[in-house]
């Protein structure tokens, strides 16, 4: 069968970078570049159709941050899934960003093969991160407040499955590290979501993240 081509748009302002994303992209099979934006306010301004299937979106640009230009872009192309990208491992961007709705945050070194993954990856609902941006997000958890009384409404092992929900674990790594099946972790996360009152993997985590329940 055929691979299900994945549009993606690109929203970076150094020109080689953008350039050089939309080669790998538009030069991958399976991948296809719908469009590259030098800010948020070219890619708000524009109306694809169809719509993305994934935003690459770069954090520092001019007007808009990328980090508030997630929920923008998140309400013009409801159904889009945006994956952060970044130079630097900036905390207080990456937990903007997650609550804001993005569902990956990956570094700019990260090699070729690796985000074409993620792009993949967040694509399929996943929430792909960096390793080290990964790191960041359990030292914040670790540094929490005691969750409220609201986590007492979720069971031992959702309250795991969240937790590597928010590390970007897809349904088959979540089975494996659990020891239990894909279809039991379907389960899991499908009680997570009605007990959450969200319909998508980045609408828990980032409620989970602002409610402290991790």
């Amino acid at each position: 069968m055929p691979l299900e081509t994945i549009r993606v748009a690109i929203v970076e302002d150094d020109r080689t970078t953008r350039q050089g994303l939309a080669f790998l992209i538009g030069g991958t099979p399976g991948f296809i570049c719908a469009a590259d934006y030098r800010s948020v306010n070219e890619a708000l301004a524009a109306d694809l159709d169809p719509p993305p299937d994934v935003v690459l979106l770069d954090i520092h640009l001019p007007g808009i941050l990328g980090s508030e230009g997630v929920t923008l872009l998140r309400a013009k192309y409801s159904q889009t899934q945006i994956v952060m990208l970044t130079v630097f491992e900036e905390s207080e961007h990456v937990f903007e960003s997650i609550c804001n709705g993005a569902c990956g945050y990956l570094l700019k070194k990260t090699p070729p093969a690796k985000l074409l993954d993620a792009i993949r990856e967040a694509h399929q609902g996943g929430a792909p991160m960096s390793p080290s941006i990964a790191r960041q997000v359990l030292a914040l958890f670790r540094q929490s407040t005691p969750p409220p009384r609201e986590s007492d409404e979720f069971s031992p092992r959702e309250q795991s499955v969240l937790a590597l929900l928010a590390q970007g674990y897809s349904y088959a790594k979540l089975a494996e590290e659990l020891g239990i099946s894909v279809n039991t972790v379907r389960n899991n996360i499908r009680s997570i979501y009605e007990k959450l009152h969200v319909h998508t993997r980045s609408e828990a985590v980032a409620k989970a993240i602002r409610k402290r329940l991790i």
